[in-house]
């Protein structure tokens, strides 16, 4: 995975992280990002905030890429850390949230989130991250991570391949593995979280509410 993204970063990261335009100026890339999380943060404050200021919070992304989400995130919530598999995408993310000293950024192993400070987080969030994850084993232990980090009855709110039929093989870094609503009670159950609501079924955009128990 580390291989592949960094390779991606240096051909055209912003690209390769919101895919609907090859060029992308700052303007355009950033409020891409904040368009986002009005869309899928600011619409559902009641799941993710459960009554505390946003600016009381502490945030958790997986996947950050080259940073436009976790600057908009940061301009939201309290305190932002995020991980990413690629050391070329998280150089960028530095660039990108330059002047926010609340965000914060580690370049993890692809398979667990050992670098991330033994802090407890207030919400966790991923998208266009777990739809590219090869397999479902590396996924749940993500996920299982998550848990270990949220306090009890938090959020994480994610967004993982539903289509059935992207799975194309082990190393496959872009289409990644699927999940149906069966795997992903399955996946919510094993890892300590209950799956109260899902979105997007046997689609590319499959929304998930786990929420800690």
């Amino acid at each position: 995975m580390r291989k592949d993204w960094d390779a991606r970063a240096r051909e055209n990261a912003r690209h390769y992280v919101a895919t609907c335009q090859k060029k992308w100026s700052d303007t355009e890339f950033y409020a891409s990002g904040e368009q986002a999380v009005a869309e899928q943060i600011l619409t559902d404050m009641g799941n993710v905030c459960q009554g505390r200021d946003p600016k009381s919070m502490r945030v958790l992304e997986i996947g950050c890429g080259a940073g436009r989400l976790t600057r908009a995130l940061a301009n939201l919530f309290g305190e932002v850390h995020a991980v990413d598999v690629s050391g070329e995408m998280i150089e960028l993310a530095r660039q990108a949230l330059s002047g926010r000293p609340n965000a914060h950024v580690y370049r993890n192993n692809g398979c667990d989130l050992a670098v991330i400070p033994p802090l407890e987080f207030d919400f966790a969030f991923s998208f266009i991250v777990f739809q590219h994850i090869p397999s479902r084993e590396i996924a749940e232990n993500y996920v299982r991570e998550v848990h270990r980090l949220l306090r009890p009855g938090a959020l994480f709110k994610f967004q993982v391949q539903g289509f059935p039929g992207s799975d194309s093989g082990p190393l496959n870094t872009w289409t990644g593995a699927s999940f149906s609503v069966e795997q992903a009670a399955g996946m919510a159950e094993r890892t300590g979280f209950d799956l109260r609501f899902h979105v997007g079924a046997g689609e590319q955009y499959f929304w998930l509410w786990f929420f800690k128990k």
